[in-house]
């Protein structure tokens, strides 16, 4: 019992602390070594040595690249102008009548591209402030729109995204990122279509009310301005950046190009390929005594965006600072692994105690004959305990991510489908008000939970939970597809 309690008031506070604002690299192994003092059943400090930084580590070693280039990557399409350049594009070609749609699909090209949302949200923001000023749309739903393009269908449900959720899953199931390509498109477009309407319900609401966009700051650019920049993304001609320094904007053909390049190659990589090359020594114990499909994922995305990164150096190696956008990526990338990682060690003491096996066998115990539907659960509540799509899922595939796979198998269901569930379960209750990359977003856009968060939870939490439900339900139906 005493365990059970120990578990519990260890969730709570990380969950409490966390929205406090408290960094994880310091609630995680605290947090998780009060539940052992409070169980009783363990010794500390073997447990912090031996089980919290042993599975931290491990997952810096198995995750470290992807995290390192999709930083990169990021910075580089943001610095070189790439993404303000396919920005204006997307802008110049919806207009004002539909600034709700521009903004959610300029986030999510950028997004499914590889570019960091918290770059994505400081790139789009002002864009979205203008348009939603001329077509009076309040800004309360500017959060609403960037979480819909950044948080949902590029982050968990299209295939081939080179979002972290997607990836993490592929060692487990021995998949890659394009696993069970049609349910995951199924779900992206209930996740953008059903997004889509909400907000443009929201939108005829407040018009019927007479409620405009409501604020007093000046408008950062006109529309016509801004029309005028969308032509010059097209034709290279100079701007200004955000942070007042000289920046060439690309043409959106050239924009675009990396961004076709990391989905390109990633899946002829995985599909064609690796598969065809000889890599029977990896049943060498010293390359881990495995088979080519636990690892034909991580190495075909690992290649993609290293030559995506090369192109966009090639590209633009003279407009900008090549060596700062490369530290400054590579930079980027060292606090949201360790804070992941040390999320994953916290799952692994956890998981460790001896109360955890009451709570594994409830879970596990909630669907026997359809191990989807457990799975769902589990990643869902991680991810929502700890305000982390990738947090969560870690600390579930961590913990039963083996004994999922086993389930799966002895039921018939496709390690791809498995792979799709997880993805899109990682990112449902991972939105909930605590959740940093929320809090962030509000900051951005200036506004707070009482005024923007209810939009924020249909299109990021309500939204994807209803795609998950119809992929569960297809999948158990009808298989893999």
């Amino acid at each position: 019992m005493l365990g059970l309690l120990g578990i519990v008031l260890s969730l709570a506070l990380l969950m409490y602390l966390a929205y406090r604002g408290i960094s994880v690299l310091i609630l995680a192994p605290l947090l998780a070594l009060l539940a052992v003092v409070i169980g009783g059943d363990a010794p500390v400090l073997a447990t912090y040595t031996q089980v919290f930084m042993k599975s931290a580590g491990n997952y810096v070693v198995t995750y470290f690249p992807l995290f390192l280039l999709g930083a990169l990557f990021g910075k580089l399409m943001d610095d070189s102008g790439s993404a303000a350049s396919i920005a204006r594009w997307i802008v110049a070609r919806t207009g004002p009548e539909r600034a709700i749609l521009a903004v959610v699909l300029a986030c999510g090209i950028l997004t499914y591209g590889g570019v960091s949302l918290f770059v994505v949200a400081f790139a789009i923001f002002p864009i979205a402030v203008a348009l939603f000023r001329e077509a009076g749309i309040p800004k309360r739903l500017i959060p609403g729109a960037i979480a819909l393009g950044s948080f949902t269908f590029t982050m968990t449900a299209l295939p081939g995204t080179p979002a972290i959720q997607n990836l993490i899953p592929m060692p487990y199931f021995g998949t890659d990122a394009f696993a069970a390509p049609i349910l995951g498109i199924i779900a992206g477009l209930i996740m953008f279509g059903l997004g889509t309407l909400w907000l443009m319900r929201r939108h005829h609401a407040a018009q019927a009310r007479g409620e405009g966009f409501l604020s007093d700051e000046p408008a950062p650019r006109s529309l016509s301005a801004m029309a005028v920049q969308g032509g010059a993304a097209q034709t290279g001609q100079a701007d200004v950046g955000d942070r007042g320094r000289p920046a060439r904007i690309p043409p959106v053909a050239v924009a675009f190009l990396p961004i076709l390049l990391v989905v390109g190659l990633n899946y002829a990589l995985s599909n064609v390929v690796i598969p065809s090359m000889d890599t029977g020594y990896l049943a060498d114990p010293k390359y881990g005594g495995i088979t080519v499909d636990k690892v034909k994922g991580t190495w075909a995305i690992i290649v993609a965006l290293v030559v995506s990164c090369a192109v966009i150096l090639a590209l633009h190696w003279r407009a900008m600072d090549a060596k700062e956008s490369v530290n400054k990526g590579a930079l980027g990338s060292l606090l949201p692994i360790f804070n992941t990682a040390s999320e994953v060690g916290y799952g692994a003491v956890i998981s460790s105690l001896a109360a955890f096996v009451i709570l594994r066998d409830a879970v596990l115990g909630l669907s026997p004959d359809n191990p989807l539907i457990s799975l769902a659960v589990a990643v869902n509540v991680l991810a929502g305990i700890t305000g982390s799509a990738s947090g969560g899922m870690s600390i579930a595939l961590e913990t039963l991510g083996e004994t999922y796979a086993q389930m799966g198998a002895a039921a018939g269901i496709s390690g791809e489908l498995m792979h799709r569930i997880t993805s899109i379960s990682s990112g449902g209750f991972d939105a909930l008000p605590h959740n940093g990359a929320v809090i962030t977003l509000l900051a951005i856009c200036g506004l707070t939970h009482r005024e923007s968060y209810l939009d924020i939870f249909i299109v990021a939490v309500c939204i994807p939970v209803a795609a998950l439900i119809t992929v569960i339900l297809l999948g158990s139906a009808f298989g893999t597809f």
